[in-house]
């Protein structure tokens, strides 16, 4: 657990410390100041991918996707729920195993009334059970959150990316430097013509 903590702390900072594509740079608004010469970029998938990480949704709505809102919320709210749900019941099930099997009878009428049927053994099953789902259920929300993250870092990539109508598809012959050698090329033109 520890090393996929690492795994996702490396990700996230290597993220944020990539610099603007051109594709970004290219869709600037200009400054306020007129006689000024900078420029303001729409969007930035850095500051995006920090604000995702801080917390939740935050990148989404820095985006302006705030249909994605709860989607973000509803995935970690329902693996937190999981989680501590899973911990309720290993912690009641550590509880009862522990009385269970320290071999004093006396103990047993401690034990909650809704395992007071069941063997040690079973009781121990049961307790390794929930607390595998105790870390299934982290190890998704550390997965979800991760994908907040990226989804927040993408949109904001994509906000410049241009989706203009002109997506012409054309034969065209030629040279191939590539493969050194001579054919048809089929070219698809994304975006308009400079």
């Amino acid at each position: 657990m520890k090393h996929l903590l690492l795994i996702i702390c490396c990700f996230c900072s290597t993220i944020s410390k990539a610099q603007m594509p051109d594709s970004v740079a290219k869709t600037i608004r200009p400054a306020k100041d007129a006689s000024s010469k900078k420029t303001v970029p729409l969007f930035e998938p850095r500051k995006a991918t920090i604000r995702s990480a801080i917390a939740p949704g935050w990148g989404q709505i820095y985006n302006k996707k705030y249909w994605k809102l709860p989607l973000v919320w509803g995935a970690l709210g329902t693996t937190a729920g999981i989680y501590f749900y899973n911990v309720k019941y290993y912690r009641s099930l550590k509880q009862a195993y522990i009385y269970r099997s320290d071999n004093d009878p006396t103990n047993d009428i401690l034990v909650d009334q809704e395992y007071r049927n069941l063997s040690a053994e079973s009781i121990r099953s049961y307790r390794n059970s929930f607390r595998q789902s105790v870390d299934y259920s982290v190890l998704f929300f550390i997965l979800f959150w991760g994908l907040n993250v990226v989804d927040a870092t993408v949109d904001a990539h994509l906000k410049a990316f241009d989706v203009s109508d002109d997506l012409s598809l054309q034969l065209k012959p030629g040279y191939s430097q590539m493969s050194n050698t001579s054919g048809i090329s089929l070219v698809l033109n994304i975006g308009k013509r400079k």
